[in-house]
């Protein structure tokens, strides 16, 4: 619950720049993040720039309050949660600004990892910072909290690839790092500081034991407290400053850019299993393996084998092992070119056939193999994560250890489980930085268990600074080990990060409670509740990792706060605060179900394979009328008859002024809902034309299932739509196809699954499997779609009636973008390309595979295919742009403003393309450039 505050924050103050969010949605939405820890803020800022944050500190200060700072919520040692005063850097500060032919790049705190690599791969450059969770952390959390990764070790992270920073100070002092004269600015604006750093740094210089620990502590991985090595390594405040902030939590500073050194990328790769008899032969193998220079060495102990053999795809070299006491070893060569990866794979296969192993070994760069061992490393937390039992959180915490005593630690650590009845754990992790991760599962609204987790905390910490290691190694110290940062470094270098904290901090306005904590039992504090609410959202772990691809993230919720605003909604029932269940209950249809896109990109993001979509579908199901599900089962019916009368209606609106079409559907809308009525604008195209008649030849290769869709919208400028543009290619290459019995009539379900009308859509799935079983001669033949979303919509269908029907697994299921690149390509040829061409992939090629397909057509049209690195899903999402414009207009800004610069720096692209046609009208709507299927321009550019 919100922590009751007496002073609140004067609005004035924080500027007309910065929002503030205070509805109870708002708050509770925010509250939740990876870790196991539960605050709700009292109110929600989000500043659009540096100043604002200094304003905001200024507020803060006068209020007599607190702050956290909160961006991508990967975070699993509660160091973004607050329930005072929680500061959005998400929102904003997304800047990226590659420099220096991509040697450096400047990044604001919003942007993720993903994100600024995706930008410096043109130059085979990226970030040294490599955390699992690249596709949600933001910068901004990956230097607060020093992250690491799997390659980057203590070589290249952030404290030695950061360059300068922009800081804003408590006080308000904005720095810059980077000048000529920071060091000036510093002492003229913050002297304390500036003295007071150098005479620590003097203190402890003067102990030569406390030097040598700090040094042995820092030769590993090392979040655990401050990074006291900072005094160490520079002697002037400046760098002093910029190197203490870098993992500190946002306890000192905020960090509102960074300036990176960024890391050549070695793209040829070899990946290989080792697997060993033993835990106790896989350690000792592993100084030798390090000496190798392997990229990446990660561990598997027995426990998380035996996980790996339950994945679908598991590799056979663990699939066929009688695990006892196994533990592998997953290795990486990485080299610049093929050349110099076959040396150094030579080199390492001689060393791994010496090796005593339990099956032989091998590296391998094919991309399937290497994908599917590493779904072996990255399917354990999906794997024992999302099989936890209901109403528990998923810790996954993680160790450091000097190398020589990782054997022991993980030994004993394995005992610890045993002792403290913690079933199914496993271990895993970088070995060759003696950096490990466990995972456990634990419930924290039973007093048992919480006494449970406090002996086996115990436990823990005695185990690792027995063997001279960290208690946090790359997720930071955050709530969970604040209060034993003591313990590990003593009271000396304790009480002398105090006194940084209160130097920099005097008003302690930053994030209380985490990085240090002076009560003993802080860490048992506001742990996370989580309520049973729903089957499909259940195993959630609030990791966040849905939400950079959620097209509703900047204008409602994510698929993380979909599910989550159910749990506190439950636990509001459950305790009866009606008040606030009210509130949550108001705000949560037009914020969680109505502007939710179902569009599935959350499915393929979570680790956990969530789809959040499955919730949303569920619960339009239930807000469904009788009366209006009985209109949708009828139009299931004849459908036919409902989208040729579509397309006549957007025709006949088409030749009427749109202002008065628009008023007589606002007029609906404000009879019927918002929700029910679509709002009609000039930029709808005309309706389309008649599908085509039912046809068999003999010779047919395929089955062609124009999408409806073809027939409620027309082309682009009038022109051919992508269903007449692919039967020209295909008579154009040859290939005779059966148009199926009663085309036009069918559908491929989404419209009445997407609005939660079951029984329409199981009447369509019905109808349309048995057609399509027929025309494709009992599955002999492929079903080609030249609509992406229709494709995919296709094939859940079939996946969902597979289990009812099984002689339907033998249907196959192809968009026509793959088909196309595929069988067609190869027969025709372009006489002349298009100079430049910018693609829109959609979610419905990437969840069906089909994006490379749609890239390998622009280029056979085009000498210049542009992808926006920003793309998204446009969220038109069938009529859900035209039900809520404004979703689509959020959607896709971002990648609408890129699209625009690209345009104008080319002079015009010659065509703009996608896959699918509504998301063809959304991004028409959304940039003003005519989008149209790529079949179509292939079409023109090859007609005799």
């Amino acid at each position: 619950m919100p922590t009751t505050i007496a002073e609140p924050l004067d609005h004035e103050l924080l500027g007309p720049d910065t929002e503030v969010h205070a509805r109870s949605i708002d708050r509770f939405a925010r509250a939740h993040d990876a870790s196991h820890y539960l605050l709700v803020p009292d109110a929600v800022l989000s500043p659009a720039d540096a100043a604002g944050v200094a304003r905001a500190f200024g507020a803060v200060r006068a209020a007599g309050r607190t702050l956290t700072f909160r961006s991508g919520g990967t975070s699993l040692s509660g160091q973004g949660v607050s329930g005072d005063i929680l500061v959005d850097t998400r929102s904003h500060f997304r800047d990226i600004r590659v420099e220096d032919d991509g040697a450096a790049v400047r990044v604001g705190p919003g942007a993720t990892v993903r994100q600024v690599n995706t930008r410096l791969a043109r130059y085979r450059r990226k970030l040294g910072p490599d955390p699992a969770s690249e596709i949600a952390c933001t910068i901004g959390g990956v230097v607060a909290n020093n992250s690491s990764g799997m390659a980057c070790g203590i070589t290249e992270n952030s404290y030695q690839t950061i360059t300068s920073m922009t800081l804003v100070l408590p006080s308000g002092t904005i720095l810059d790092t980077g000048r000529p004269d920071a060091n000036e600015v510093l002492r003229a604006a913050e002297p304390a500081i500036a003295d007071g750093l150098l005479a620590l740094r003097a203190r402890l210089l003067a102990s030569p034991q406390h030097v040598a620990f700090l040094r042995q502590q820092f030769s590993m991985k090392n979040t655990m407290g401050y990074g006291l090595n900072a005094l160490l390594d520079f002697d002037d405040p400046v760098r002093i400053l910029e190197h203490l902030v870098i993992g500190s939590e946002g306890t000192l500073a905020f960090v509102a850019e960074a300036r990176f050194r960024t890391i050549e990328v070695r793209p040829a790769i070899a990946t290989g299993l080792l697997v060993f008899e033993t835990l106790s032969a896989a350690m000792s193998a592993l100084p030798d393996l390090t000496r190798l220079g392997l990229a990446t060495i990660e561990l598997l102990d027995a426990a998380s084998l035996r996980v790996a053999q339950g994945l679908s795809d598991v590799p056979a070299a663990i699939a066929e092992i009688d695990v006892r006491g196994h533990a592998a070893l997953l290795v990486e060569v990485h080299a610049a070119d093929t050349d110099a990866l076959a040396l150094a794979s030579a080199a390492a296969q001689s060393h791994f056939d010496a090796l005593p192993l339990a099956v032989p070994p091998r590296l391998t760069t094919d991309a399937a193999e290497r994908a599917a061992l590493w779904h072996v490393r990255k399917g354990l937390y999906t794997a024992v994560a999302g099989a936890r039992p209901s109403g528990t959180t998923a810790l996954l915490e993680d160790i450091v250890v000097p190398v020589p005593r990782l054997l022991a630690t993980c030994e004993r650590l394995i005992e610890l489980f045993a002792e403290h009845g913690y079933e199914g754990s496993v271990i895993f992790g970088h070995a060759k930085d003696g950096n490990v991760h466990f995972l456990l599962n634990e419930r924290f609204d039973d007093p048992d268990s919480v006494a449970r987790y406090r002996r086996f905390t115990d436990d823990l910490v005695e185990l690792v600074l027995s063997q001279q290691g960290s208690l946090k190694a790359e997720h930071g110290t955050g709530r969970i080990m604040a209060p034993f940062v003591r313990r590990q470094y003593g009271d000396e270098l304790t009480d002398l990060m105090w006194e940084l904290k209160r130097l920099i901090d005097p008003d302690g306005i930053l994030n209380p409670g985490v990085v240090l904590s002076d009560d003993p039992d802080s860490y048992l504090h506001d742990l996370k509740r989580v309520p049973t609410v729903e089957s499909e959202v259940d195993r959630c772990v609030e990791c966040g990792y849905c939400e950079p691809t959620c097209p509703s993230k900047s204008i409602t919720l994510t698929p993380r706060q979909r599910i989550v605003l159910r749990r506190d909604m439950a636990w509001a029932e459950e305790q009866g605060d009606t008040e606030l269940l009210r509130d949550l209950r108001a705000d949560y249809d037009y914020d969680g179900v109505q502007t939710c896109a179902v569009d599935g990109m959350c499915g393929v993001a979570c680790p956990v394979d969530i789809n959040t979509g499955d919730l949303v579908r569920r619960l339009r199901a239930e807000q469904s009328n009788a009366v209006e599900g009985a209109v949708w089962g009828t139009a299931a019916k004849h459908w036919s008859t409902v989208t040729r009368a579509g397309g006549v209606a957007l025709t006949v609106a088409d030749a009427l002024p749109a202002p008065l079409v628009r008023g007589v559907t606002q007029l609906g809308r404000a009879v019927l809902g918002a929700d029910t009525v679509p709002l009609y604008d000039g930029g709808l195209p005309r309706g389309g034309s008649k599908p085509d008649r039912p046809v068999s030849p003999p010779d047919a290769q395929a089955v062609f299932f124009g999408a409806c869709i073809g027939t409620m919208f027309g082309a682009e400028d009038g022109g051919h739509g992508s269903r007449d543009a692919l039967r020209h290619l295909l008579d154009r290459a040859g290939i005779a196809v059966v148009i199926p019995e009663e085309n036009g009539g069918l559908c491929c379900g989404t419209p009445w699954k997407s609005k939660g009308h079951l029984d329409g859509y199981r009447l369509m799935s019905d109808r349309v499997l048995a057609s399509l079983w027929e025309a494709s001669r009992h599955g002999e033949l492929p079903v080609v779609c030249d609509a992406a979303s229709c494709t995919e919509g296709l094939d859940v269908m079939l996946a969902q009636s597979v289990a009812k029907d099984p002689r339907y697994a033998g249907l196959r299921i192809e968009d026509a973008t793959t088909f196309v690149a595929r069988e067609v390509l190869p027969r025709l040829s372009v006489p002349a390309k298009l100079p430049s061409i910018a693609v829109h992939p959609t979610c419905s090629t990437t969840a069906l595979g089909a994006t490379g397909a749609l890239t390998e057509i622009a280029a056979a049209v085009a000498d210049d295919v542009f992808v926006p690195e920003g793309w998204g899903c446009c969220a038109f999402a069938g009529d859900r742009g035209m039900l809520h414009p404004e979703l689509t207009a959020s959607a896709t800004a971002q990648e609408s403003a890129e699209v625009a610069a690209a345009d104008g720096e080319r002079g015009g692209f010659d065509a703009f393309v996608s896959a699918n046609r509504t998301c063809e009208i959304g991004m028409t709507r959304a940039t003003g450039r005519p989008y149209r299927h790529v079949i179509e321009v292939l079409e023109e550019l090859t007609r005799p």
